[in-house]
């Protein structure tokens, strides 16, 4: 970060840094201690989606607040909308992931499109395809048969059409 007045700022940067600071508000508002942090998945770090889904089981009342705890207040429900889209992007990066390892485990894309709630298997790879080009590179790169951003879904195989009635 710049003091010059005359350099726009970093987009990137800013976001980055209000994730963070997303993420440290809830984790010391609403996870300070374990009792709180028990009720996350991983105990010890607040994930993104983690502090998203606490502030919104405490604002509907599915989690109740510690003795002491301040009320969920306009700041954290900004800092919890802050968060969703590092949320959606992790959940991507699952997405991804597991349709590739289905695959690599010889799910059919019928048998994919079908756990995705898809209705063709041609979905399900148009689905793969649309992830791909959401993620970022080092997590294209990690994901084995995701596709390379802009990338055409693949031609139906054999195994993956339709049996002919």
């Amino acid at each position: 970060m710049t003091d010059d007045p005359f350099t726009p700022p970093d987009p990137g940067a800013a976001a980055a840094r209000r994730a963070y600071a997303a993420l440290f508000r809830i984790a010391e508002r609403h996870a300070a201690d374990d009792a709180q942090r028990a009720r996350q998945t991983h105990p010890a770090v607040l994930a993104p989606h983690e502090a998203v889904r606490l502030v919104a089981f405490l604002l509907s009342g599915a989690a109740l607040p510690a003795d002491g705890e301040p009320e969920v207040d306009r700041a954290d429900i900004t800092a919890a909308l802050t968060l969703v889209p590092r949320a959606r992007a992790e959940l991507d990066e699952v997405e991804a992931g597991l349709i590739s390892m289905a695959r690599g485990r010889g799910l059919t894309w019928q048998e994919i499109a079908f756990g995705l709630g898809l209705g063709t298997p041609q979905a399900a790879r148009q689905r793969l395809a649309r992830l791909g080009e959401r993620l970022p590179d080092a997590a294209r790169e990690a994901t084995p048969g995701a596709p390379p951003a802009g990338a055409a879904p693949t031609e139906v195989s054999a195994a993956d059409a339709p049996a002919e009635s």
